[in-house]
């Protein structure tokens, strides 16, 4: 019953505008359906998204190949990366394309879920107790996701700590990011209420002024809610880095610094606005510098996402060296789900926290909250406003509503917790 009996595929759009690839997995008249995302800031080590960086060439290239999936279990995520592995011959998914494997993958698992009337974090656990993540949004930003005259750090983001369900949880991001917008209003009349490719503000400010009204509206809003919310922040750093100068350039704000001064620079944010999360505050290739960020911060997650891609050896060299203490997971980066579950049982297995993610350029596919649930993260990254960022935090109030998962959302503080003081 769950062995794939066809597969079509199919050029769709992203939120960007973009072209992705839609892939239908057919057990029978059992029909998985995934689509595949695409980031605008990307690391150089992540998967290759399309053969020869074109979707029609990778769907082209799967309808010939598609016969060697023909009788594969849907069910087995590692089954069929092996497959996809064998047939690609390559470290990055540049044959097949990491987008064909990605939506493959997740269409398997999704027609499986209808076969076997199982939800696909179920699958994905194998057992394993279900946990719930809460929603980290990206409520006001810049960088590579905005347009001139937006910050240099690419997103501040709104952590509802407190948060006793999933529901009460994304009402608390929303009301922050509402706030934002009314905090900009009054301090720049001409704000046209532009936002970024994730759907959070940006304007037309410096790095310190975007820090101060994410800081205010966090602070207004956990007042009123009557819990905890915790700024992060995403600086995308390898956007900034410049490697023959040897210098993080800030040409926003008109500033560069060093190594050290970056460092030290990371550490006065963290302390100043008690941050909860900061990602890719060091670029991608600088491990001794996370590890040297990470020995001298204990009450914050310092976390990888171009430094590790969701690659499992990356991933094995930053637990050697002790780099960050938590991660962003990206299936696409990655490129199946099953390369994407063996990163993360990686990460369970060190102790490294979960993050899991969306994209700039997503797809309404709900599939990000089962992923969630299924690696253990203990976030769901997905913004906060637009269909694309809502169908995935509506599919964890769905999920709430089941008997899969007892409905204790002190469950997800706690686990943050063990990685901050």
């Amino acid at each position: 019953m769950t062995k794939i009996t066809d597969i079509k595929s199919r050029l769709i759009y992203n939120s960007r505008g973009s072209e992705t690839i839609e892939v239908d997995v057919y057990a029978d008249d059992i029909v998985g359906t995934a689509s595949s995302p695409a980031g605008a800031s990307v690391g150089k080590f992540e998967a290759v998204s399309f053969r020869n960086s074109k979707c029609q060439d990778t769907i082209e290239y799967l309808d010939k190949y598609k016969s060697h999936l023909i009788g594969a279990d849907t069910s087995d995520i590692y089954n069929l990366k092996n497959i996809l592995k064998e047939a690609d011959k390559t470290d990055n998914y540049s044959n097949i394309g990491g987008s064909a494997a990605y939506a493959i993958s997740l269409a398997s698992v999704d027609a499986a879920s209808q076969i076997l009337n199982k939800p696909i974090y179920e699958i994905l656990l194998n057992g394993k107790p279900a946990e719930m993540p809460l929603p980290l949004g990206n409520v006001l930003g810049g960088g590579m996701h905005a347009g001139n005259g937006s910050t240099d750090i690419q997103e501040f983001l709104s952590y509802p700590l407190g948060a006793d369900s999933i529901r009460s949880g994304i009402q608390a991001n929303l009301m922050v990011h509402k706030e934002i917008k009314k905090i900009i209003d009054k301090k720049d009349s001409k704000f046209s209420g532009g936002k970024g490719d994730e759907g959070a503000w940006a304007p037309q400010l410096s790095n310190t002024e975007a820090l101060e009204v994410a800081q205010e509206a966090i602070n207004t809003v956990s007042d009123i809610v009557g819990f905890e919310i915790r700024l992060g922040l995403d600086v995308a750093s390898s956007s900034l880095w410049n490697p023959d100068k040897e210098l993080y350039v800030y040409s926003r704000e008109n500033k560069t610094r060093n190594t050290e001064e970056q460092i030290a620079y990371v550490l006065e944010l963290i302390e100043k606005y008690n941050l909860i999360y900061i990602e890719d505050p060091l670029h991608e290739e600088a491990f001794s510098d996370f590890t040297q960020l990470s020995s001298k911060s204990d009450n914050c997650l310092i976390v990888g996402d171009d430094l590790f891609v969701t690659n499992t050896s990356i991933l094995q060299k930053g637990i050697d060296q002790k780099a960050g203490n938590s991660v962003i997971l990206k299936v696409n980066q990655a490129g199946s789900l099953g390369d994407a579950m063996e990163f993360a049982n990686l990460c369970n297995k060190h102790n490294y926290a979960i993050i899991s993610s969306h994209r700039s350029g997503d797809t309404v596919d709900r599939h990000l909250a089962h992923i969630a649930i299924g690696s253990g993260s203990v976030m769901m990254k997905s913004g906060v406003v637009g269909g694309e960022r809502i169908s995935k935090l509506n599919e964890l109030i769905r999920i709430e509503e089941t008997n899969f998962i007892t409905n204790n959302m002190s469950m997800p503080i706690a686990r943050v917790k063990k990685y901050v003081s």
